[in-house]
């Protein structure tokens, strides 16, 4: 059996890719803003704030969950969510890593 391409990359390349390709989405990102803005567990206020349809926030919810940007609590028939503190650090650090591996202060003669 061959080796998947995923296999080529270390484990924090992998991660990073993944929790780009869910944010990479402009719905997912307004979500994101939404969920900060308000810093409260919300639920369909999304759909009237976002003026997309409950099933398509719901399929963007479920990605976002899928990385653990969000968490979700069950209230009654409802679900309300919020950004995951402890992933949010997590991601926000991994990609800090990433970022900071250019070194700006160095002059380059590039393209």
């Amino acid at each position: 059996m061959g080796v998947t391409k995923s296999d080529l990359f270390n484990e924090m390349q992998n991660e990073l890719a993944t929790v780009a390709k869910v944010l990479a989405h402009p719905a997912r990102v307004a979500i994101i803003q939404q969920l900060l803005k308000s810093n409260a567990c919300i639920n369909g206020d999304l759909v009237q704030e976002l003026g997309l349809a409950q099933a398509t926030i719901s399929q963007h919810l479920r990605e976002l969950k899928s990385v653990g940007i969000i968490q979700g609590t069950i209230e009654g028939s409802r679900i309300s969510y919020c950004i995951n503190p402890m992933r949010w650090t997590e991601i926000k650090n991994q990609f800090n890593q990433l970022f900071d591996q250019y070194p700006p202060s160095i002059p380059r003669d590039c393209c």
